[in-house]
């Protein structure tokens, strides 16, 4: 490792504190680092750079927040394949598995080389209208279709592969990866899925007919959805981060995605500790 990329969530209390003792660590040792502009700013570091760029100029990106920070960062990553080292400021992450108290011993073993990655993967998301493509995304956890606060039941006609699968009435669906399973999939009553099995989940949110159930399809499928309505509040998020506005007769592809996010898993626990530890399982 001779160049890394430092990110952080910097409205955390402290995280500019700890990314200038990680950048000194670094430094200690020749290690070239890079931050985004506004985090050099905190730092009062000579240069900064912009966020997309870091990706490509690096051997490894350490990301200092939670879960979201690390989904934004992986984002920005996109086909570069670097990997990521990401520490959680607070409690235990799904995605953010190393710990405040881990962070150098992990960081001493990752520099020279001594870790492994699990491979995530992720999609690619494509909205439509009149048959233009006006938005496009690259996801990691999940695309979402939501109505607004006041909007009513959307109507959300679903096809994989070209075959109709059904028309969900709901207050909106959730496409995941694996790894978002544990995410808004999981508050909707989707399944938990190991992150190194090749799949999609589909999970209609607040269904009117109670026969509709959360559904798993390949990850070589494509998915399409169209939103059947009109003069609603209904929206597209991808990660629940980035997004935008839908009108009736939109059209939601998704795919699996050619890229895929590296995560440096941690040499002290496994993912199904994680799970135990977050879900709180065996306790009373």
């Amino acid at each position: 490792m001779k160049r890394v990329g430092v990110f952080a969530k910097r409205n955390h209390p402290e995280a500019v504190e700890i990314a200038r003792e990680v950048t000194s660590w670094l430094q200690e040792r020749g290690i070239e680092v890079f931050h985004d502009k506004a985090l050099a700013e905190d730092l009062g570091t000579v240069q900064g750079y912009p966020g997309g760029s870091i990706p490509a100029m690096v051997n490894l990106i350490v990301v200092l927040g939670g879960d979201g920070t690390l989904i934004s960062v992986a984002r920005k990553v996109g086909d570069l394949r670097t990997p990521i080292l990401g520490v959680n400021l607070g409690s235990l992450g799904f995605l953010t598995e190393i710990t405040l108290q881990e962070i150098f011993p992990v960081l001493e073993q990752v520099v020279r080389g001594d870790f492994t990655v699990s491979s995530r993967m992720m999609l690619d998301a494509v909205v439509r209208r009149d048959g233009s493509e006006v938005g496009r995304y690259r996801v990691l956890n999940d695309v979402v279709i939501n109505k607004g606060a006041l909007a009513r039941i959307i109507d959300m006609e679903a096809s994989v592969d070209d075959v109709y699968l059904t028309t969900f009435k709901a207050d909106g669906l959730i496409i995941s990866t694996p790894t978002g399973s544990t995410g808004y999939n999981l508050a909707a009553g989707g399944p938990i899925i190991s992150p190194d099995l090749d799949c999609l989940v589909m999970a209609p949110i607040c269904p009117h007919m109670l026969t509709n159930r959360p559904i798993i399809v390949s990850d070589k499928a494509i998915i399409r959805v169209e939103v059947k309505f009109q003069d609603q509040d209904v929206v597209f998020t991808a990660d629940g981060q980035v997004g935008m506005p839908l009108q009736g007769g939109d059209v939601v592809e998704v795919r699996r995605s050619r890229s895929c996010t590296l995560l440096v898993k941690s040499p002290t626990k496994d993912y199904f500790q994680v799970l135990r530890t977050k879900l709180r399982w065996g306790e009373r």
